[in-house]
């Protein structure tokens, strides 16, 4: 596992993940398992398409996950 690569959800981060953070770990994870840090010309469309797949694949995780036990967001608590 990338070491950094964070958790990107509650309670390990306060609010919700960023865009911008998981990009950057779909990026590093892309990174990892390529074994490139940056991609030669003839694989950059792959490599980035690889990264956007990650990343939707993050979204979609974080957007169902269920902590058990852990507290709702001050918005969910208020609209609850």
């Amino acid at each position: 596992m990338c070491r950094s690569i964070k958790t990107l959800r509650p309670p390990a981060i306060p609010e919700k993940a960023t865009e911008e953070e998981m990009h950057a770990a779909a990026l590093q994870y892309v990174r990892k398992v390529s074994g490139f840090r940056a991609p030669a010309a003839h694989n950059q469309e792959v490599f980035e398409r690889a990264v956007e797949a990650v990343a939707e694949a993050t979204r979609d995780l974080l957007e169902h996950l269920e902590v058990r036990g852990a507290r709702p967001a001050p918005a969910e608590a208020a609209a609850g």
